[in-house]
């Protein structure tokens, strides 16, 4: 079912916002100071790419106040960007029943658009034994 639901996202839009990430986090990584953003970027890009079957959790080893800086500077120059742009896809996508699963993935990509420092992205079968 993951694998249908994957195929379909990928051919309602999700290919169309992979290449999205993907094209920003080159140009992020073309800078130097851009490059931890550009990686945060194209982890989106993955995540946005083929989302069914994929979980976010916090990284056991991230705390500190960088993360948190780099937290604070992402939301500042994009992040808010990003997830509202996810949560209002998942609002039209809700509203239309049929797509709730899809709505569903928008919101995962919206919570971690907004954070991405300090998250990972994990397949559901990695994550039985965390």
């Amino acid at each position: 079912m993951k694998f249908l639901g994957n195929i379909i996202w990928l051919i309602f839009g999700g290919i169309f916002i992979a290449a999205e990430y993907v094209i920003s986090g080159l140009l992020l990584c073309v800078t130097i100071i851009g490059i931890p953003f550009g990686l945060q970027v194209i982890k989106l890009s993955a995540l946005a790419l083929w989302p069914f079957g994929k979980t976010i959790r916090q990284k056991p080893t991230s705390s500190g106040c960088l993360n948190t800086f780099m937290n604070l500077l992402w939301l500042i120059l994009g992040g808010i960007g990003l997830a509202i742009e996810h949560v209002c896809l998942g609002i039209i996508f809700y509203i239309t029943i049929i797509g709730i699963p899809f709505g569903k993935q928008h919101f995962k990509l919206a919570s971690i658009a907004l954070t991405p420092f300090g998250h990972e992205v994990v397949s559901n079968i990695a994550n039985v034994n965390p």
